[in-house]
This record gives C-alpha cells, sequence and structure tokens, in this order.
C-alpha cells in the first residue's frame, strides 16, 4: 500500500540498513522500503528472525535452480508473516494503557482521520458506547507496507542452469523481480536507478501488478524519477502494457543518501513547480492508454467504477525540519515525504552498528562527501572513518587491493577480461594498477589514478556489515561497514527514538536540529557548486564535459531565481528562509569565479 497512516516514509537505504525495518516499524502503521538486491544476506537475516520468532527454516542454496528469486520470495514472505504476527498482537491489546497501540496513534500526524477518532476514543472512556467505538477503530487499523526497491540497471546476467546459456530471466533484476511478485505481498515496487525497459516488459507477466476482479491492485508500482520528462517517458510505457503508476518518487540528484544520480541542474524547486503544474498531465496520458488495454483483454468489467489511479507525488532528500514539510506539501502540493538519513540515527527503525551509529551521530560537515568508492562509476555520498575506507586502505597498504568478489552484483568493467568484473575486485585492480606503473605517465599522475582506483569498495559485502554486526551475526572485529547517508545527517547529533523523530516531522516539538542548519533548498545549490566545481578541474572550454557543465550552470542558476522567490515568502516554523539569500548570493559568486578560471 503506498502513504496510509503517515504522510512519511523510510526510503531504502544500503542494503542492509532499512533490510529489517518493517519488522522494527510496520506494526505501528509506518511504511518502509528493504532493498532485495543482495539474496545473499537476505537469507542471512531470513534466518536469524525464523529463529526468534521460532518459524520454520529451510535454507535455500545460491546454486539451486531460480535460487535468488527462491530466497527473496522466502525472505519477504517471513517479513510478512512476522509484521502480521506483531501487528495482530498490537491490535489485541487494550486502549488506553501505555501500550504499543497506544503508540501505533500517538505516532500518528494530528490532522490523521485515525488519530482524531483516537483522540475522541479518550472523551469517552466512562461512556456506554466505549467498546463499541474502541473495537470499530480497532477494525480500522492498518500496519505499515513492507514496499521492496530494485535497483533497475544493477542487472548482471546469469547463466540458466537448465540451458547453461546467459539467460535474461535470470538477470539479477529479474530474478528480484520475480521473487518480489511471487511474494504473499500486498505492498508496492520501487524501481529506481534508471529506466530499464526489458525489466519494466517483464512486469507484465505477473497478474498482481493488475487489478483483479474487485478492481484492486495487490502490487503497486512507484517510480523514482529525476524529472517530469523521465515519469512521463517511464509512466507512458508502463501504460501501454496496462500498468498503473501508483507514485512517482522524487529526489534530489545530489543531497540525498547513497548513489547521486546528479541531474543537469535541475533544483528541486523547479522540479517540484513542473509537477505541480502538470500533473493533470500524467493521468491524461496514462489512462487512455490502460483504459485501452484493459478493454483488448477483455478486462474491461476491472475498470467499470473505477479511476484510473492518479499517480502521488512525493519528495525525498536533504528534508530536515517540519517547515521544510510544509514548504513541499503545502506550496508545492506534495502528497507525502520521504525521511532517510535521519532515520540512520533511530535503533528503532533501522540496522545500524553501534560503532557506525557514533560515527553518524559524531559526523560534522566536512566529514560527509560525494565520493568514488561505487563500482558502478555513480557518485557515492560517504562518510570518513567509516569501517570500509579504514580496511579498503589497510588492503591497499599491505599490497593486496580489492575484494575477492564474492557476491558480483556490480560485474559491469570488460576492459580487461570477456566476461564483466567489478572494479571493486582485486583482480580489476591489479592489472588496472599494473597497466598505470606500465604507462608513460608522470609519477604524480599515476599515483593520483591508483588512489582513484584502490578507492573502489566493496558495496556488495559492506554495505551489509553493519547489520549484520546489529544483529550479532559478524562481530564487531569485523568491520567493512559501509554506509552513505546524506549531508543532512550533520545537523542530527545522536541517536533518537521514534516518537521524537516521528514528532519532529510533524512539528509537535522543538526541532531536533538547530536553526542555523541551512535550508534544505540552500544547501542543494552548494552541493551543485562544488560538484560543478570539482568536474571543471584541468577540463578545456571546448570539450563536451565543459559545455554539459555549462548547461547544468545556466539551469542552476534558474533555480537559484526561484529559490530567491521562496525565500521571500513567509517562513513555516522552524523553516531557515534567510539561509537562501545569502547561500545564492555566495554560490553565484563561487560560479562566476570557477568559470572565468576555466575560460
Amino acid at each position: 500500500m503506498v502513504q496510509t497512516n503517515h504522510t512519511f516514509h523510510i526510503p531504502v537505504m544500503g542494503t542492509g540498513h532499512s533490510i529489517d525495518s518493517p519488522i522494527r516499524v510496520g506494526q505501528l502503521g509506518i511504511d518502509s522500503v528493504i532493498s532485495v538486491v543482495d539474496d545473499i544476506l537476505c537469507e542471512k537475516i531470513r534466518k536469524y528472525y525464523s529463529e526468534l520468532y521460532d518459524l520454520p527454516y529451510q535454507s535455500i542454496a545460491r546454486s539451486e535452480i531460480d535460487g535468488r528469486a527462491l530466497r527473496i520470495t522466502a525472505y519477504l514472505d517471513t517479513v510478512n508473516e512476522i509484521v502480521e504476527k506483531k501487528f495482530n498482537d498490537l491490535k489485541n491489546l487494550p486502549f488506553f494503557s501505555g501500550s504499543e497501540k497506544d503508540h501505533y496513534f500517538n505516532l500518528m500526524p494530528d490532522s490523521s482521520v485515525l488519530r482524531q477518532a483516537y483522540d475522541y476514543l479518550a472523551g469517552l472512556k466512562s461512556d456506554g458506547s466505549f467498546t463499541k467505538k474502541a473495537n470499530e477503530l480497532t477494525e480500522m487499523m492498518v500496519s505499515g507496507s513492507i514496499d521492496v526497491n530494485i535497483m533497475s540497471k544493477v542487472d548482471a546476467l546469469r547463466v540458466s542452469k537448465n540451458s547453461g546459456d546467459k539467460d535474461p530471466i535470470f538477470s539479477d533484476a529479474s530474478a528480484a523481480l520475480r521473487g518480489y511478485a511471487n511474494s504473499k505481498l500486498n505492498s508496492a515496487l520501487v524501481l529506481s536507478a534508471g529506466f530499464n525497459p526489458r525489466l519494466y516488459s517483464y512486469l507484465a507477466e505477473f497478474k498482481d501488478f493488475y487489478r483483479n476482479q474487485a478492481g484492486e491492485i495487490k502490487k503497486k508500482i512507484v517510480l523514482k524519477v529525476s524529472d517530469f520528462r523521465s515519469a512521463l517517458i517511464q509512466g507512458k510505457f508502463l501504460a501501454k502494457k496496462g500498468l498503473e503508476i501508483a507514485e512517482f518518487r522524487i529526489e534530489s540528484g545530489l543531497n540525498c543518501g547513497g548513489h547521486a544520480f546528479v541531474s543537469d541542474g535541475l533544483l528541486l524547486p523547479v522540479l517540484l513547480k513542473e509537477f505541480r503544474d502538470k500533473r493533470d498531465e500524467l493521468v491524461e496520458n496514462f489512462k487512455p492508454l490502460i483504459t485501452s488495454f484493459y478493454e483488448s483483454n477483455g478486462w474491461g468489467d476491472r475498470l467499470v467504477g473505477q479511476k484510473v489511479a492518479e499517480p502521488k507525488i512525493t519528495v525525498q532528500g536533504g528534508i530536515g525540519t517540519h517547515g521544510e514539510v510544509r514548504r513541499l506539501m503545502d506550496d508545492y502540493q506534495m502528497d507525502a515525504t520521504g525521511w532517510g538519513s535521519p532515520f540512520l540515527l533511530v535503533p528503532e527503525a533501522t540496522c545500524v552498528d553501534s560503532e557506525t551509529e557514533k560515527l553518524l551521530a559524531d559526523a560534522e560537515d566536512r566529514d560527509l562527501y560525494l565520493s568514488n568508492v561505487s563500482p558502478l562509476g555513480v557518485p557515492f555520498n560517504n562518510i570518513r572513518g567509516s569501517g570500509a575506507q579504514i580496511f579498503t586502505i589497510q588492503k591497499a597498504r599491505e599490497g593486496n587491493p580489492g575484494s575477492a568478489c564474492p557476491k558480483e552484483f556490480l560485474v559491469t568493467n570488460t576492459e580487461f577480461t570477456e566476461e564483466p568484473i567489478c572494479t571493486a575486485s582485486s583482480q580489476y585492480q591489479l592489472l588496472k594498477i599494473k597497466q598505470i606503473e606500465e604507462s608513460d605517465k608522470s609519477e604524480l599522475e599515476k599515483e593520483a589514478e591508483k588512489e582513484r582506483v584502490i578507492e573502489k569498495s566493496c558495496l556488495c559485502v559492506n554495505l551489509g556489515s553493519g547489520a549484520l554486526i546489529r544483529l550479532g551475526l559478524e562481530k564487531p572485529s569485523y568491520g567493512r561497514q559501509e554506509i552513505c547517508p546524506g549531508p543532512n545527517i550533520a545537523w542530527f547529533n545522536r541517536t533518537y527514538s521514534l516518537k521524537e523523530m516521528a514528532d519532529h516531522i510533524y512539528g509537535r516539538s522543538e526541532s531536533l536540529v538547530s536553526e542555523d542548519r541551512p535550508h534544505m533548498f540552500a544547501k542543494e545549490i552548494e552541493l551543485y557548486v562544488d560538484y560543478m566545481e570539482s568536474g571543471l578541474k584541468d577540463i578545456d572550454s571546448e570539450s563536451s564535459e565543459f559545455k554539459k557543465l555549462d548547461k547544468m550552470r545556466k539551469n542552476i542558476e534558474e533555480g537559484m531565481e526561484e529559490c530567491l522567490m521562496i525565500s521571500d515568502q513567509k517562513a513555516y516554523k522552524d523553516e531557515n528562509l534567510e539561509s537562501i539569500k545569502w547561500t545564492v548570493e555566495k554560490q553565484r559568486e563561487r560560479l562566476n569565479k570557477i568559470f572565468s578560471m576555466t575560460a
């Protein structure tokens, strides 16, 4: 289900940090997103929780035919069973006894229909109708959605156990999709990291993505998109196959956690304004295609009395105060917001080991940076001093750079081999370093290139390491913890309870961040100028790279004008609009300076 009790969701965070978030918060009505990139990690976590909740467990070998899909289905069904059990146990608790049932309602926004019904019920304690009303309210309760993320282009081809050939059906993304589609979940699939036509076409093979006889869709589709044009193109592609989009999830290109899929300098206010002003176009473009598909398949009756879904529009990336939430939802008419990095400091919600938790709590702005560690070649938000960084540097110093590559999810490079290998692997790094050393470049250039090679981290293993340590499945000495917070984490300086974070999001308490925290729109401007300054180093003003950055500059300047218009408006509570004005002034000066130096 897409957004129910709350107006925020917990997005996917790495492979491990939200791997069990539904088990932690699902019974409390909060939606969260699991990554299923790593089926090996899923299998380990399934075994752990099966033993913890006394559920039957039978291991599924990676080598088994369709083993990846089977493992993912088994894990998701286990999570679903646990959340259902915890939720039903919670529903059976009495009201107003300080129980988890009260916690469920007290977490909700004051505007929620269920929260208002709960507050009304509190005034009926001595009334004869209390029991009836209490039972009615209990029946209205719903658990949080167990949503699943698939990175569309993390899609290594695998050899079929039947034919011995590489079969697209057994590619990593296809198998993950099949694993989700075959699960018992009634939730949403979040597709991110780009448009994969083959994967999108494969969605049409599974009936749960279509309306049933009652007109209901069991498994909904959420697309994480970078701009309106992308939403329209991808949505129309799916609509031609009768597939409806339940939600478009907009994310800042740089002011986010994890991989940073940098846009052409289109700042969030510009993107959100276009979605707000054109959202009717989405339904207008999708509806006739979907209707035509259903009618051509003889399913027209499934749409009778039903509306083709109007996609919800949500936003995430760098949100830090209730005032910013108000700006996004009131001014830009967003339906909900996603809060990622701050929840890394909420142990009730995410799976982070204590050492990494402390690293995050102590982090300052200078500790957070856009790194080169991802084997995908996409900028990756990172933190200095992580277990993974220490481990990677130590291995290189010992003359043994890289990883053994035990999972092979990010094998994309064919520079030295016929079969793709990972740029974080020892195999690739030793070959690349040898090539660099044998080149005729200067020693300074060689050292700089080698540093970029050995910086790559084994994300497949390291992003799950912290979760395994937290659950006691690895010793803390194992280390290697990789974590990918957004820059926003610098303003959250301790661990928080789930109630504290919910109250902060809904503006029910004193802000958890200081008043001088820059507005999310201001921070995004700064991050883009940082990115361009780095990109402009040592490039020719006639090069295609320069032209691309010059286009980005023009888009940023347009975005800054939009931001200045916002800064002239009345601020919401805990919204630092003044920071936008001085940020625009400072970053304009920087832009002019760095481009004048390149010209």
